[in-house]
């Protein structure tokens, strides 16, 4: 009898003929993770000079992946920078800042969103951790039924979430459209000011501006001293809500637990994943394993507690088989902070200035968190995609503002017209295969907006003192105002950045 009976080879031939279809497949459409530490700078990755903080997962993947120089989020801080990667346009355009508790969803419901573009190519999408977006109608949202819209109406399939950030409130976690482990007996407001709901019968929190001693785990420095929380004086009230409240020391774990899920349970077709970390922003509380780990104070504990956490989330790839063909990214939504509202043992100069501990969180650059300057928005940008794109080192200008065009153009997705205005295709950049990258790059902080053309860098002066111009080349720390030697380069740059901006 033949080995290979026709109808045997003829299904042989099939089989052959998907393999390589579905390794076809698989070669243009990876599973993507996109990681994004909170308040973390340049200067806190041992591949990027770290000295004091140990950060061996990070460093295993950038030995693994192509690691930017000049990689920059979109803003000096959160809120604007997450809406700029997730829909492709400057928060400024729409007055995105820093959202308070119970803010409205920023993203307007049917725009063009990263996640939307990824599901559009068949992935399946989900978010973990911070969100700080917005959430419901404001005022209006009822955290006792289905809080939306919120991530399930731009794009994602499923989501878990800190809603706002660790430092506001609803401390509680948030599985889709609904609080977990809510009690109706004890139901969940998030209010302005002190006062609570007519008729509520629920639990109250201390009121940390009447009552300081109520912050048994970190005194506030400033402003963070509204309902306290698990010994933590927070922004914003909240009333009742008590067996739904998240363990502070132990949301790490949480959301690496719900990482770990997401990835099993999605393997079957491809997925992004939106991974966003509450590290190292404030309250820093990491879980009591990592503390004392640095000698940087809770600061120090709480990157060493995110290296730990991109560790586990490598590790679920390759438990499940999916590493070879999941591209990971790690970056930052802004540069470093060190007092931001709680005495936690950091030592500082200064919030966001050079620390006198040994250890600078923005590197060999200027500034940080809130500041126009790099250390406020150039941040760590690793990129690993086993295969296909080689390790090393790029100095390409690169910005998060332009994963969605990028993706898009990798995915042979179609952007509506209209749709993610500041986003480009800098796909080849991302991979490697362009040294170069953007020709110009916008920053946008608290201080004003800037704009890169290199070598050279010009700050507005519309919310600060003065314009300044800066040639990055030889002065990365802008540490030299040489506007007056250079007018003519400066006033194109305004004339420039004003058609941009507008």
């Amino acid at each position: 009898m033949p080995l290979f009976t026709s109808l045997h080879r003829r299904w042989f031939l099939f089989s052959l003929a998907l393999g390589v279809a579905a390794h076809a497949i698989a070669a243009t459409t990876p599973n993507v993770v996109l990681i994004y530490g909170d308040d973390v700078g340049y200067g806190d990755v041992g591949a990027y000079g770290s000295k004091l903080i140990p950060t061996p997962n990070l460093d295993k993947l950038a030995s693994q992946g192509l690691v930017f120089t000049d990689g920059h989020c979109s803003s000096s801080t959160c809120t604007p920078s997450r809406y700029s990667m997730l829909t492709g346009g400057y928060g400024f355009r729409k007055n995105v800042a820093i959202l308070p508790p119970n803010a409205p969803l920023c993203i307007k419901p049917g725009t063009f969103t990263l996640p939307e573009m990824f599901r559009q190519a068949g992935y399946h999408t989900g978010v973990i951790g911070k969100w700080h977006l917005g959430l419901g109608v404001g005022a209006k949202t009822d955290w006792n039924g289905e809080v939306k819209p919120g991530p399930l109406e731009i794009g994602f399939d499923e989501s878990f979430l800190l809603p706002s950030t660790n430092d506001r409130v609803p401390c509680v976690y948030l599985k889709n459209h609904r609080v977990v482990n809510l009690d109706p007996a004890d139901p969940l407001y998030v209010t302005h000011n002190a006062k609570a709901p007519t008729g509520f019968q629920g639990t109250i929190y201390p009121d940390g501006q009447k009552d300081p001693s109520a912050m048994t785990y970190y005194p506030s420095t400033h402003g963070h001293n509204q309902s306290v929380i698990n010994g933590i004086g927070r922004i914003g009230y909240q009333w009742g809500g008590k067996a739904a409240l998240w363990n502070d020391e132990t949301m790490a774990d949480v959301f690496v637990d719900e990482a770990r899920r997401f990835i099993s349970a999605s393997k079957e077709k491809p997925f992004f994943l939106y991974f966003a970390s509450q590290d190292i922003h404030v309250p820093r509380t990491p879980h009591k394993r990592f503390q004392g780990k640095t000698t940087l104070g809770k600061r120090g504990d709480a990157m060493v507690q995110l290296d730990w956490t991109v560790g586990e989330i490598m590790k679920a790839l390759d438990e499940e088989g999916l590493a070879d063909n999941t591209m990971v990214i790690f970056s930052s939504d802004n540069g470093p902070v060190y007092d931001d509202g709680y005495a936690d043992g950091t030592t500082v100069k200064g919030s966001s200035q050079e620390v006198d501990n040994g250890h600078d969180g923005s590197g060999p650059y200027r500034g940080g968190k809130y500041q126009v300057y790099e250390g406020g928005t150039r941040v760590p940008f690793i990129i690993r995609w086993p295969g296909k794109i080689t390790p090393g080192t790029s100095d390409a200008l690169v910005g998060q503002i332009d994963f969605l065009a990028s993706f898009a153009k990798l995915l042979n997705i179609t952007i509506p017209e209209g749709q993610a205005a500041d986003s480009r295709n800098t796909v080849d950049a991302f991979l490697g295969k362009d040294p170069t990258g953007l020709p110009y790059l916008l920053e946008e902080s608290h201080q004003g907006l800037a704009l890169i053309e290199r070598p050279w860098k010009f700050v507005s002066a519309k919310r600060k003192g003065s314009n300044e111009l800066f040639n990055l080349a030889n002065d990365p720390g802008e540490k030299t105002n040489i506007i007056s030697k250079h007018p003519e380069i400066a006033a194109s740059m305004l004339a420039r950045l004003e058609k941009l901006s507008q």
